[in-house]
């Protein structure tokens, strides 16, 4: 189970940004700007610090 406690952002835009690094190859950067555009304003060192921890999660 995700502990989404404290966490800035819906689970739903989390997983958006996890899934376009994971599943299509898309740099941080290019998921910052297409968060940008959906008007979601984050930043790219927070989906990798997501990915990481979410990653993380999901090995145990």
């Amino acid at each position: 189970m995700l502990n989404t406690k404290g966490m800035r952002f819906p689970i739903d835009v989390i997983l958006v940004c996890i899934r376009g690094r994971t599943a299509y190859t898309l740099s941080y950067r290019h998921l910052e700007e297409m968060m940008e555009e959906r008007g979601a304003v984050v930043d790219n060192s927070s989906i990798n610090r997501w990915r990481s921890d979410l990653y993380c999660c999901r090995k145990k």
